[in-house]
């Protein structure tokens, strides 16, 4: 991981963009891992494979809970309009 995906990673998350990118990164990771398994499948490498499928797993775990963080953030802010053009 470089300097930036760590700094990505520390941070903490405030707006609901930091969501969708931690998720873009989570299933690119995933997507990257996949691969990696899928191609130790073809080598023979059982164990290689399973790693590679186990870290895309948690990649997609990852990924999808930062996903709904953004929708569930991007629907209270839908709520808000809401309350405030029920207000007028």
């Amino acid at each position: 991981m470089n300097t930036a995906d760590t700094t990505i990673l520390e941070e903490e998350f405030e707006t609901l963009g930091d969501h969708h990118r931690m998720a873009a990164h989570h299933f690119a990771a995933a997507a990257k891992f996949h691969l990696l398994a899928a191609t130790a499948d073809d080598d023979g490498d059982d164990e290689a494979c399973e790693r590679n499928a186990h870290k895309a797993y948690r990649h997609q775990l990852n990924a999808v809970q930062y996903a709904e963080i953004a929708v569930m953030d991007s629907e209270s802010l839908e709520d808000e309009d809401t309350l405030e053009i029920s207000a007028d």
